[in-house]
């Protein structure tokens, strides 16, 4: 059935000073977070000289969204968004700047690790949900492709900058980078004004608001079958992007050089994904745009397994970087469109919270597997997990999803 609903591109949205503001706001901060990230991987190699110490950092990331992430979720319902946003990034850029002090010290790193994402934990829902305030709704998908694809060039071309700064002049100039892009963020979203939120009456204490919005995402059929594609989404993904370098040494028997160009081949898709997109379809409510892209990932896992050529792998991974960021985009503008305004922090925070929680799990497993079976068996696995996805959340949107009536 052809898509009745005009198409809206990305000159559409950037025309509007609000979402500007807060795409440039966004943008800077995760230009930041580049440096940070690779600086942080590589001091804590560095400083440990153990593979385990890196992902100890992992889990110093994700342990804030598993303890946190709900209560942010009532917080950033409960107070204007774009003060959290606010306080989110000062609070990150405090932190920041102890790295450039305390960068000598492993257990301070991990400790900071901690609360940089623990910003985040409020910074992200709240972004989420300020987004559908400054669009329209069939502007949700061009709205989410700028803010993915500024995101994806970002790492694409600030990634290998990061590294050639951090031998330079080490760890400090990255931190310092981050620093002042979540001051700048900052600034940003304090001009930014958004229309008055329509709040819910009935007023009830903080851990009852809480628990309404865990409520309400277990009885809305459309918030459960997302629910559970994110969380088998994860599953797969953690261990299989954890592990392409395995598959690319084990299995295809390249080089280092050849990880890298498979790396490039899926941040090529990712980039490209949102730009199709967006000339193919404004309305995210169409099941084959929001879970179409999991069985187009759960197709090229399962090609990647099979097949051992790196011409395969090249294309495969380019399509795979395109299902991931356009099955992104179609699947944020969805939730946003569909969870009243009231409810989304916690909502997104809940989604949130599935997503690194299967990450954790699959991480986990995932090595195992890849040890005790090999490492084939981790993508057959893998495709099989995002193929469930796609079918459980297409017969959730095919036989009708109940309005979600707010709490």
């Amino acid at each position: 059935m052809s898509d009745p609903a005009p198409r809206i591109g990305l000159r559409t949205v950037f025309a509007q000073r609000r979402y500007r503001r807060l795409w440039s706001a966004r943008t800077v901060s995760q230009c930041g977070d580049v440096f940070a990230t690779v600086a942080l991987a590589l001091l804590v190699f560095d400083l440990t000289g153990s593979a385990l110490g890196v992902s100890a950092v992992v889990f110093a990331e994700i342990l804030p969204v598993l303890l946190l992430a709900p209560l942010a979720g009532t917080i950033v319902d409960r107070l204007p968004r774009v003060a959290v946003m606010v306080a989110a990034d000062l609070w990150r850029a405090v932190l920041a700047v102890a790295l450039i002090v305390l960068g000598d010290n492993v257990a301070a790193v991990y400790v900071i690790a901690f609360g940089l994402s623990l910003g985040a934990v409020f910074f992200n829902p709240a972004a989420n949900s300020v987004l559908p305030a400054l669009v329209r709704d069939d502007e949700l998908v061009a709205a989410n492709s700028g803010v993915w694809t500024a995101a994806v060039l970002s790492q694409i071309a600030l990634a290998p900058l990061a590294g050639v700064l951090y031998a330079a002049l080490g760890a400090g100039a990255a931190f310092g980078i981050n620093a002042a892009s979540f001051v700048l963020s900052a600034v940003l979203l304090a001009g930014l004004r958004v229309p008055a939120a329509v709040r819910s009456t009935e007023r009830r204490g903080f851990f009852a608001d809480a628990i309404a919005g865990l409520r309400v995402l277990g009885t809305d059929r459309l918030l459960r079958a997302l629910g559970a594609g994110q969380l088998l989404a994860a599953l797969s993904a953690g261990a299989t992007s954890a592990l392409l370098v395995v598959l690319a040494r084990e299995h295809f028997e390249l080089p280092p050089s050849g990880y890298g160009f498979l790396l490039g081949a899926i941040g090529v898709g990712a980039a490209l994904g949102p730009l199709v997109l967006t000339r193919l379809v404004s309305n995210p409510r169409r099941p084959a745009f929001v879970f179409g892209p999991y069985v187009v990932r759960g197709v090229v896992d399962v090609v990647l397994a099979t097949f051992a050529t790196l011409p395969v792998a090249l294309v495969a991974l380019a399509v795979y970087g395109l299902g991931t960021s356009s099955g992104a985009v179609t699947f944020n503008s969805l939730l946003q469109a569909h969870t009243p305004e009231h409810l989304r922090g916690r909502i997104f925070a809940s989604f949130d919270v599935f997503w690194q929680l299967g990450r954790l799990v699959s991480l986990l497993v995932g090595g195992l597997l890849a040890v005790a079976i090999g490492i084939q068996a981790v993508y057959y696995l893998g495709g099989a997990l995002l193929l469930l996805a796609a079918v459980i959340g297409w017969t959730a949107m095919r036989t009708g999803a109940n309005s979600t009536s707010g709490t």
